[in-house]
């Protein structure tokens, strides 16, 4: 096989530890293939060789790669994921006698149910804290905690007391206790078990990793920047001081925070727990063209926990275009023109920051009868509850015979959730059904909810009521008053155990109402709403970031890259320069999916272009290609936002372009503001909006987001850094103030 000289120097690696930090589409598995027919010909024996890879599909991948290209008849080492290789390990230690056997849980049924009594159990006293906690959003992020626990190796109170999880949530570390011993009573274990009960009997008896030492010369980790803390403990105890560890992976990549992984993991991490290594690095990426390479590399620069690497562009790469737009019509003149090409639609994905924010994509796509499909069915529009419900009210809004049907008034009382048993909703709905009455307090129905619970569900009662008399109204704006009513976003966020969750729930109301002002009738918009889709094998994919993780294609379209919703962050959620710098990586793994086109999305109208669209200086990376590719043959310098980065990429490409520092855009400021400077209750001057007062800060504070209270254009929220505006003097009168006057 042939191979660059930085793959060769990974591939000719000899003794000691290494890292090797490949950017995206590195050709790390053609790399990794030929390190393990190197060290099989070097000598090493294949049963002292393992590879571990991510997950199932890439060591699938990397398997038939491997047997492809080795000799016939040579033995090949083994090839597992980290949770295949706890299950032998949990064998082994259960035939020592260190385990006891258990069975491991296979659906997700199995484990909610023990989540639910586990719940159910902490809370008997407390009958309302306990329905709230026995809400679907509470009980997944349960779940989600007490696997976090395992990963993180941390006791539940320690792990509670970091995370800023959302209320109703007090009980998850007495829960995690409870689960496990369900487990143990019941002789079940978790995936995350495979991992967490080796390492507690490892700490139990320290006799017992002598045991599973000494068997391995050498380890190799894709993915490396992605491995939680039981991931490394465990790596590091079968490693022992004998083998010889090789980790790779692109610290740019890491975007699972909330799984327990660590960009510092490559660097700090690595070096803390195995030793000093050789580094080396896997630069030229195979997968774009020079335009999305210099993209990738602006789209990181801003972070600081970053290695300090370039992607660059291989010759003979497709020539990658790109394009910032801004509507979802868009997305359908970029599908046209690529079927018009000759081109598929199975060539092509559509990612989002979240699925809320493919409800709109779903909905154009309905319309425009284009096929598509979703990586996880479910989030389809239409199988979502919340817009089952919505599309129930609306319905009932047109036909109000619909308050006899108790399916549906179960569906309507039940989102947003109220709180109470779906066992009692249930009861309520055929009641209310066959009486039309709502129950008086006494009722037993009624008798043993709290006042609140009865107050919303006789408020929800009277909305139901009152809906037949509205169909008159238009789509948006009657879906708003449903909203309004059902104080669903107070609501939905009180719902959520993780803040994130309850905000994507918010935001998708805000997506279809938002939808809902562009139906001319309510029938048409509940259509559209309940129309059956199935997912179409050759239709456009639709994911998320997360979910594209070490995938690629021809075409890769962006939808929702809006501030507030790429990156995430809200008013209650403000962005840390932690949490900016995890957007910024997923925002990278975002654009580097694409081959040979990459159109990204924002929304326009209320929705302002995401910061990272700026960021990654899209049309000076398209005028250098063009000098790079030699389409653009002038000899004049190029005006660009970063020079100096753009001519690391050249320097390192032995190529030579004219470059010159391109001026910013906007009015000339005789007083600019320090970012980090702003604070509430001082007076600024901005451009387009006039003069107002700053009446909060928030983000990051190198480059915040401020909210300013403008005199003639009301509250505004701007990126202090980009906005065209000018601090007041001192002492100067402010607007509404008479000359001399003191605020």
């Amino acid at each position: 096989m042939k191979l660059t000289d930085e793959q060769r120097a990974v591939v000719e690696h000899g003794a000691g530890h290494a890292r090797v930090a490949a950017v995206a589409g590195a050709g790390k598995t053609t790399t990794l293939v030929a390190r393990v027919l190197h060290l099989l010909q070097r000598g090493v024996p294949a049963q002292r060789i393992l590879v571990l890879m991510f997950n199932r599909s890439a060591r699938e991948d990397f398997q038939r790669r491997l047997a492809t290209m080795a000799p016939s008849g040579v033995a090949l080492p083994d090839i597992r994921t980290f949770h295949s290789l706890g299950h032998r390990l949990t064998a082994s230690l259960t035939r020592w006698g260190a385990l006891t056997p258990r069975q491991l849980l296979s659906a997700d049924w199995q484990l909610e149910r023990l989540l639910r009594q586990a719940t159910q159990e902490v809370l008997s006293g407390e009958a309302a804290q306990r329905d709230m906690a026995l809400e679907p959003d509470t009980l997944d992020a349960l779940s989600h905690f007490c696997a976090l626990v395992k990963a993180e190796m941390v006791t539940p109170q320690a792990l509670y007391e970091r995370l800023d999880l959302g209320e109703g949530t007090g009980h998850f570390p007495e829960a995690f206790q409870r689960l496990e011993a369900l487990l143990a009573e019941h002789g079940l274990m978790t995936y995350a078990d495979l991992l967490y009960r080796p390492l507690l009997a490892f700490q139990a008896e320290p006799a017992l990793v002598v045991r599973v030492q000494g068997f391995l010369d050498q380890v190799i980790i894709d993915e490396y920047q992605d491995i939680n803390q039981a991931q490394l403990r465990l790596l590091a105890t079968l490693a022992g001081r004998s083998a010889e560890v090789m980790a790779v992976g692109d610290a740019n990549q890491c975007i699972y925070e909330w799984r327990g992984a660590h960009p510092d993991t490559m660097r700090d991490h690595f070096t803390a727990t195995f030793g000093p290594a050789s580094d080396y690095p896997l630069s030229t990426t195979f997968r774009h063209g020079h335009a999305l390479a210099l993209l990738a590399n602006h789209a990181i620069a801003a972070n600081l926990r970053r290695p300090d690497q370039l992607c660059l562009a291989a010759e003979g790469n497709p020539a990658t275009t790109l394009e910032v737009a801004q509507g979802r019509g868009a997305l359908l003149e970029a599908l046209d023109a690529w079927l018009a090409a000759g081109r598929r639609l199975d060539e092509a994905c559509l990612l989002v920051r979240s699925w809320a924010l493919s409800v709109p994509v779903q909905l154009r796509l309905l319309q425009a009868g284009v096929p598509f499909r979703l990586s996880r069915e479910a989030h389809f529009v239409f199988r979502l509850p919340l817009v089952q419900a919505l599309s129930g009210y609306l319905r009932l809004a047109r036909d109000g015979a619909l308050l006899r049907d108790p399916g549906l008034l179960l569906r309507l009382l039940e989102q947003p959730t109220p709180f109470v048993a779906r066992e009692r909703l249930g009861a309520l709905a055929r009641r209310l059904a066959e009486t039309g009455e709502f129950p008086g307090n006494h009722d037993p129905l009624m008798a043993s909810l709290k006042p609140v619970q009865r107050r919303n569900l006789k408020r929800r009662w009277a909305l139901l009521g009152e809906l037949p008399r509205l169909g008159h109204w238009p789509p948006a704006r009657l879906l708003a008053h449903i909203v309004d009513t059902l104080e669903a976003e107070k609501v939905l966020k009180r719902a959520a155990a993780r803040r994130e969750k309850g905000e994507q729930d918010v935001r998708l109301l805000d997506v279809l109402i938002e939808q809902a002002g562009e139906a001319q009738a309510i029938d048409a918009f509940i259509e559209l709403l309940e129309r059956p889709v199935e997912n179409h094998a050759e239709g456009l994919l639709i994911t998320t970031v997360h979910g594209a993780k070490g995938l690629e294609w021809p075409l890769v379209a962006m939808a929702g890259v809006n501030e507030e919703d790429f990156p995430h962050y809200s008013r209650d959620n403000p962005l840390t320069p932690e949490r900016l710098e995890e957007e910024r990586r997923l925002f990278y793994v975002a654009v580097t999916r694409a081959r040979e086109r990459l159109l990204i999305l924002h929304d326009g109208g209320e929705h302002r272009p995401s910061r990272f669209i700026a960021e990654t200086a899209w049309q000076d990376c398209l005028r250098l290609d063009a000098r790079l590719r030699g389409a653009d043959v002038g000899n004049e310098a190029l005006a660009v936002s970063s020079p100096r980065l753009m001519s690391r990429y050249l320097e390192a490409l032995s190529r030579q372009v004219p470059l010159t520092q391109r001026q910013a855009e906007g009015l000339p400021l005789a007083t600019p503001v320090d970012a980090a400077s702003y604070r509430p209750g001082q007076w600024l001057r901005h451009a387009v909006f006039g003069e107002g007062e700053v009446v909060q800060v928030e983000g990051d504070p190198a480059d915040p987001i401020i909210e300013v209270n403008f005199t003639r254009a009301g509250r505004r929220r701007l990126l202090a850094g980009r906005a065209p505006i000018e601090r007041l003097d001192a002492g100067r009168a402010r607007p509404g103030l008479a000359k001399g006057e003191r605020a």
